[in-house]
């Protein structure tokens, strides 16, 4: 021995690393079962916790899509929007409402993630494309891993029902919501090659008015629920009313260069 007396160091414990749940921002598609992706059917399968928006008393389309492989409503967590159409969207109450719905929303998906258990959020169409996805991202983005997973876009969806080619050659393609003033409708289109106008529903006549003030009604064509149970498919000029549900859009195909 040396003479030193050997002492032992005490061991330092290490907190073992916390283990959280992912939150799935999962792209359903446009309506068709079918059109889901392999890898969103795997994650619907195992995910513990499967969220989706709807209307309150009803389920949302999100939601109808995924029938043909969910069978364990155990898992599901349905959450029913405060407001749809009742008041208008820039409306004050309409804003506070919602942004108290995605807090107290984002709370709920953080307790399930914090406890380690997966979320995924049915998101209709593409997750990052015009999604309510987006808004339960934000806000918590910064705290638990996160996947997208994404989606046949309801556009794409519908012009491919519609069997007409959206862009040609060096076409621009302009998304616009139905919710804009007219003004500001009839200049975008003006302005582009080819065009989709979504969120119609009670706005389609001044959509209808935009398009004609702009001499561009005669290529507009209206499609209602594209992929799903009751598609419909005419050319906006042709449609004698103004009647729109949510699931509908006009599309503006482009006519550019073609060889």
């Amino acid at each position: 021995m040396d003479g030193f007396e050997r002492v032992e160091a005490p061991v330092e414990e290490i907190p073992a690393a916390s283990v959280t749940g992912t939150l799935y921002g999962v792209g359903m598609g446009p309506g068709d079962p079918e059109l889901l992706t392999v890898k969103a059917q795997r994650i619907l399968m195992r995910a513990p916790v499967l969220v989706h928006f709807c209307k309150r008393g009803r389920r949302g389309n999100a939601r109808t899509i995924a029938d043909a492989i969910l069978r364990d409503p155990a898992r599901e967590m349905p959450l029913a929007y405060p407001y749809t159409t009742e008041i208008h969207p820039e409306h004050p109450d309409y804003v506070a409402a919602l942004a108290a719905f995605y807090d107290d929303a984002a709370g709920q998906l953080a307790d399930h993630l914090g406890a380690g258990r997966d979320v995924a959020i049915l998101s209709e169409g593409d997750p990052f494309f015009y999604g309510s996805f987006m808004h339960l991202w934000r806000r918590l983005k910064d705290r638990f891993p996160v996947e997208v997973i994404p989606g046949v876009t309801g556009m794409s969806g519908c012009w491919t029902r519609a069997g007409t080619p959206i862009t040609w050659g060096d076409d621009i393609l302009t998304v616009l919501p139905a919710t804009l003033p007219i003004d500001a409708l009839t200049e975008r289109l003006r302005g582009t090659d080819a065009a989709v106008v979504m969120k119609l529903g009670r706005h389609l006549p001044k959509v209808r008015a935009a398009l004609t003030a702009a001499g561009l009604l005669g290529r507009a064509i209206y499609v209602e629920r594209g992929t799903m149970a009751g598609e419909r498919v005419v050319m906006l000029a042709d449609k004698a009313d103004d009647d729109a549900p949510y699931f509908s859009m006009v599309l503006l195909p482009g006519e550019g260069r073609r060889p």
